[in-house]
């Protein structure tokens, strides 16, 4: 599926940027970002910054710059802290639009997935962030299904290993359960030994009985 990932710099106008002390570094800023120093364009941006720290363009396209850099996360935390204050719906769009794209290639499909639906919502007709929603969902459906796939696998491992753990008690069970093997002179020996124990045990047997029988009154005449 096709998907762009667009980035859009906040772009003022040159009435606007006469007014503000950090105009020259933000114009350098966009002019090396137009030509791919996206380095350079970062650099600008956040001299900028240094100049006046709550410029909403230096932030914005310094998270933008940071974007093409592939500094992702510190792209989308940059924007993420300044995004409430775009207060035009067609810029607020556009970096609704960009913090998807930061998200998405993160593989944080589910926030992405809810900034560009943000983004639709001041834009509803925009086909490029349409795309990149539905490119994003199916990111995340295919993910879910990798996680499912991967959960049952686990399961199966871990079945596997129980019936395998099974198998070998009941294997030591079996050998356990398997008699001794006896030579016949030791058969002789022990079969001797059980006769003369119950030889003895009778004996006993029998003194106990004699013992305990009363003793014998003979009755003497007189």
């Amino acid at each position: 599926m096709k998907h762009y990932l667009i980035i859009t710099l906040l772009m003022v106008s040159a009435s606007t940027l006469a007014a503000q002390p950090y105009k020259a570094e933000v114009r350098r800023g966009n002019r090396a970002f137009g030509k791919g120093d996206f380095a350079t364009a970062a650099l600008e941006y956040r001299r900028a910054l240094g100049i006046d720290s709550t410029s909403i363009p230096a932030h914005y396209n310094l998270s933008n710059a940071r974007y093409k850099l592939e500094e992702y996360e510190q792209a989308e935390s940059g924007l993420k802290e300044r995004i409430e204050t775009i207060t035009d719906p067609k810029q607020r769009a556009d970096a609704f639009h960009n913090l998807g794209n930061m998200q998405l290639m993160q593989k944080k499909y589910a926030e992405s997935i809810a900034s560009y639906k943000d983004a639709l919502r001041l834009r509803p007709n925009d086909m490029e962030t349409k795309s990149n929603l539905a490119y994003a969902q199916k990111m995340l459906e295919n993910q879910d299904d990798e996680q499912e796939q991967e959960d049952g696998d686990q399961d199966q491992d871990q079945d596997q290993q129980d019936q395998d753990q099974n198998q070998d008690q009941n294997q030591d069970q079996r050998e356990q359960e398997v008699p001794p093997k006896i030579s016949p002179q030791d058969a002789r020996q022990m079969l001797e030994a059980m006769q003369q124990k119950e030889r003895e045990t009778q004996e006993k047997v029998n003194r106990e009985k004699i013992q305990a029988q009363p003793p014998v009154r003979t009755n003497k005449n007189w």
